[in-house]
């Protein structure tokens, strides 16, 4: 038994590796040629929390009406955009926000978002997971959604909405990110810099932002939160 189980965990690894080169390849094309290595690929298999355990994070979801936002990849403001207006067209049938559950999923090419300023600086990660900001349409050097200004985000017809990380935060939505996607694009944004992959994830994981809960995988946690009774919407 032993053996068959070290065989099982061999051949799960081979096929993580195979599978999330080829995710590379798509979400970072100019990294697709960049060889992953295995070790940085196993420590995927060990979740790192950036909080409580992520279970007991899942089992936290509080309200009658629950929603889980998937977001894959940068999409201007409408990742954080449908968790404001889920709640504002819930409040306007009735239901206050503490009777609301959002939970939003940053994985694969939208991870940057669960990161700090200095980080986006520091490692490109607007040209790297190609996110412009708003105001200025460029690749962004600043997580353009962590305490953003009064006025940076207008809706015709709307105005102002307050769709920053914190100010979500501030009405009760949850945010995760995918412990997977932090270990693979650490790993490779690790070896196109020359330095070790095991550094760079570790100042990610250090850099992150406040309340974001690390999840094994984003699909884990999207998964989850349906068994919670949260409906599912693609923010990507």
């Amino acid at each position: 038994m032993e053996n068959s189980d070290k065989e099982l965990f061999t051949n799960r690894r081979d096929f993580l590796g195979k599978m999330m080169l080829g995710a590379t390849a798509f979400g970072l094309p100019a990294f697709a040629s960049l060889p992953l290595h295995a070790e940085a690929l196993a420590s995927a298999d060990a979740t790192t929390s950036g909080g409580e355990d992520p279970d007991a994070w899942i089992n936290s979801i509080k309200g009658k009406h629950r929603l889980v936002l998937d977001v894959p990849r940068p999409h201007a403001i409408y990742p954080f955009a449908w968790a404001k207006i889920f709640l504002l067209t819930n409040e306007a049938t009735g239901v206050p926000e503490k009777d609301c559950g959002v939970v939003v999923v940053l994985r694969h090419d939208a991870i940057p978002y669960a990161m700090k300023d200095e980080l986006w600086a520091k490692y490109k990660l607007g040209e790297v997971f190609k996110a412009d900001d708003p105001l200025t349409k460029a690749p962004s050097t600043r997580n353009p959604f962590w305490q953003p200004k009064e006025g940076d985000f207008k809706v015709p017809g709307v105005g102002n909405v307050n769709i920053g990380i914190n100010e979500l935060q501030a009405s009760g939505v949850m945010f995760c990110v995918c412990n997977m996607a932090l270990t693979v694009y650490s790993a490779v944004v690790a070896q196109q810099m020359g330095v070790e992959a095991e550094e760079v994830k570790k100042e990610w994981i250090a850099g992150l932002l406040p309340g974001i809960q690390i999840v094994p995988s984003g699909i884990w946690a999207i998964s989850r939160a349906q068994e919670k009774n949260c409906g599912y919407c693609f923010a990507g």
